[in-house]
């Protein structure tokens, strides 16, 4: 590790954070980083109760232990192009403040220093545009349509967050354009527009 690697990785996770209350991630403990991508054992579940293993190469992991794993060939390449919706340091931060509410279901902490009633109409608005927003990105990568949102995000809630996240900040005048409420949303949460950033 360089120092490089160290302030780059810190810089681009630290823009998730500025504008917030907090200005850490409460549940990270590590951040491991692979020269290239990085192989893990998944298992998967084919239906009649078979499942099988295999290892699957990786970009990035976030885990809810408290680690983020990092391919450093791939945010060298992420951060040749910064308006592609591709991040990976982004991706993997966005699911550690996913996780600050004690799990990573695409619903991150809205307003805890809000009143509950508040907090509860943010809850349900939240709910309401990224559950539609999810339906039509499912939709789309069923049927192999382009997407502004990296199809990639279809698989969970979970990731659905982290590749808006991605988009919010890479692409930001094209998510305001195509989808309004979801980048309201987003630069509620964060605090911030990065579509009126000089580009």
């Amino acid at each position: 590790m360089t120092d490089a690697m160290r302030v780059t990785i810190a810089a681009e996770a630290c823009v998730l954070l500025l504008h917030r209350q907090t200005d850490y991630y409460p549940r990270l403990s590590s951040i491991l980083v692979y020269p290239h991508h990085f192989f893990a054992d998944s298992e998967r579940g084919s239906g009649g109760g078979v499942v099988s293993r295999d290892a699957r190469a990786h970009l990035g992991e976030s885990w809810s232990t408290g680690s983020v794993i990092l391919s450093w060939e791939t945010i060298e390449r992420d951060g040749a192009t910064d308006n592609d919706g591709q991040n990976v340091v982004f991706h993997e931060f966005a699911h550690q403040l996913d996780l600050e509410d004690g799990s990573m279901t695409g619903a991150p902490a809205l307003g805890e220093d809000l009143p509950l009633t508040v907090r509860r109409k943010k809850y349900a608005h939240w709910a309401r545009v990224l559950r539609s927003e999810f339906a039509h990105l499912q939709f789309e990568a069923r049927h192999r349509h382009h997407t502004l949102i990296n199809p990639y995000g279809a698989e969970s809630p979970a990731e659905f967050f982290a590749v808006c996240v991605e988009a919010f900040f890479e692409k930001p005048k094209a998510l305001e354009r195509r989808h309004p409420e979801l980048y309201n949303e987003l630069s509620d949460y964060f605090r911030q527009d990065p579509a009126r950033w000089h580009r």
